[in-house]
């Protein structure tokens, strides 16, 4: 019997070919570079909109922390969950805070994010890197 290259004989997961692995890798850089027309269509087309990389990242904190507004929108708007946590602990949430970024902050606020996933909360994240600016629209957020 001949194994199937693509199932891996641990009946584990599928092995990506090297074509597979480089449009998967391809979409993090879509991400990182605010490439939302990329992104929308694989999205349509069954890529998991929680897609992961090996530190964790998701999509949706890549596009957050590079400052593509209308990616995280996009990626929001197709289910992308605004609180999964990368192996830092780190967050969407945060890395807008970290950017300083009030629109994708007010954004993944408005859906739903959650202000104290992760390591830390989105408010001490902004006092220990400065960002004071936004501690009032967490605050506003949270109806303090």
């Amino acid at each position: 019997m001949t194994q199937d290259p693509q199932q891996p004989q641990d009946g584990g997961a599928p092995q990506l070919s090297e074509e597979e692995m480089a449009y998967v890798l391809s979409l993090f850089d879509a991400a990182r570079e605010g490439r939302t027309g990329e992104l929308v269509p694989a999205l349509e087309a069954g890529v998991p909109v929680n897609l992961t990389n090996g530190k964790g990242d998701t999509l949706l904190i890549l596009a957050s922390y590079h400052q593509h507004e209308d990616t995280v929108a996009a990626l929001l708007e197709a289910g992308a969950d605004p609180d999964r946590v990368n192996d830092n602990g780190q967050t969407a949430l945060m890395s807008a805070v970290f950017r300083g970024h009030e629109a994708i902050v007010r954004r993944l606020l408005a859906a739903g994010a959650s202000q104290t996933a992760g390591a830390h909360s989105a408010v001490d994240f902004a006092r220990v890197f400065e960002r004071t600016d936004l501690i009032p629209v967490l605050e506003e957020h949270t109806g303090r």
